[in-house]
């Protein structure tokens, strides 16, 4: 019987034990056992698909993944420690000295360093595209271009790529497309669908929801994830048990958490539209954004994140954020907090102010990921900051 996201979310669960638990208990275990010496050797050389360690697999992450999976449209999928762990495992899994990817150029900034500081260290080079200019993408493709990366939405603009183009340009190039599908998760949108090959998830943000644990996880085809997994067994990133519990009962609850999200970020984004110390609002399904039709197609909904560029640069930016009263003042997003960041000041502080600009970080834009509180709360402490 065909189920509906949310049936899946909670009713998906591993087999229960002989306690008949009705929810999944947490199998905190650093090794499994097994019945002989044959049993122990089969399990080895995966002629039996069994628990041996976890950092290879437990009960708690492999509910977790097959969540995930389910969710994505996927075959198979890793779980890992933090969602950074899950994006420098599955590029490090994948590539070899010479191969080269081709990125948007709007990444987390973690991400762009990797492309940027690390990855050369091995020859493996990047070359970025803007993210309102795909059509320059293939002529960025080389012989030796492995991966085509994106995130969208992206952070911390909020811009929106067509993944169906990206899909077509992958397969007409035979490349791997990557997806980033952090902003919106699978409730908003599933790539897959449009031709990427793997999606992977910082799981510490909307996944979670309620700023708790980290975690991460790739999904996607699996003669790749077997790649993963492999480098993963071997380098131990892998997601541990208590989380992978933590996250695959939060993702029972994504659906109605993520709709109260975008519900509430709908209304505060419509809102600030006509603040007059506010120059531009991006949302991805307010009328004014650039990839408007795009969002719509592609987006169930559109998302908890608000892009705002606020008159004055950098020091008005410092200005509202020392202004803000109830909202946090955090790095994190997808919370049931409201958390407001100002990027060029702090998680993008790093970069140049050129790399910045290239990016789409202007020096007054805000990012507000909205929470679960009453959503005249969020906009009444969100405009008095402005007013100040």
């Amino acid at each position: 019987m065909s189920k509906h996201f949310e049936t899946e979310a909670i009713r998906n669960q591993i087999e229960r034990s002989q306690f008949q638990e009705h929810t999944t208990p947490m199998y905190v275990t650093s090794s499994f056992v097994f019945d002989d010496a044959e049993d122990m050797r089969a399990s080895f050389t995966e002629e039996k698909i069994k628990n041996i360690y976890s950092r290879y697999s437990n009960p708690n992450n492999t509910e977790f993944i097959q969540k995930v999976m389910q969710m994505e449209g996927a075959e198979d999928g890793f779980a890992f420690a933090t969602g950074m762990a899950a994006i420098y495992s599955t590029f490090a899994a994948l590539l070899s000295s010479g191969d080269h990817i081709v990125s948007a150029r709007s990444i987390f900034g973690s991400t762009h360093t990797l492309f940027t500081q690390y990855f050369p260290k091995w020859n493996i080079e990047t070359s970025y595209f803007d993210i309102n200019n795909p059509s320059e993408i293939e002529s960025l493709i080389q012989p030796s271009t492995k991966i085509l990366y994106a995130e969208s939405p992206t952070n911390p603009g909020v811009d929106i790529i067509d993944l169906e183009l990206l899909g077509k340009i992958a397969k007409k190039h035979n490349i791997l497309l990557i997806i980033d599908n952090c902003f919106a998760t699978p409730y908003i949108q599933q790539p897959i669908k449009y031709g990427a090959d793997l999606v992977v998830h910082s799981a510490t943000k909307l996944m979670d929801g309620q700023g708790r644990v980290l975690g991460g996880i790739v999904v996607g085809k699996s003669e790749l994830i077997r790649e993963i997994y492999l480098f993963s067994r071997n380098t131990g990133p892998a997601l541990a048990p208590f989380n992978a519990w933590v996250l695959s009962k939060s993702l029972e609850t994504l659906a109605v958490r993520v709709d109260r999200h975008c519900e509430s970020a709908f209304a505060i984004a419509k809102a600030l539209e006509s603040h007059s110390a506010v120059s531009k609002v991006k949302y991805p399904f307010l009328k004014s954004h650039p990839q408007y039709e795009i969002a719509k197609k592609q987006m169930k909904l559109g998302g908890n994140i608000i892009a705002i560029e606020v008159k004055g640069g950098i020091e008005a930016g410092r200005k509202f954020l020392n202004a803000i009263k109830m909202c946090s003042l955090s790095a994190n997003l997808g919370d049931t907090r409201t958390i407001v960041t100002h990027p060029a000041s702090t998680t993008h502080s790093k970069l140049s102010e050129e790399e910045r600009l290239a990016a789409g970080i202007t020096p007054g834009l805000v990012r507000i990921s909205v929470g679960l509180e009453h959503v005249n709360d969020i906009l009444e402490d969100v405009v008095q900051a402005l007013n100040s």
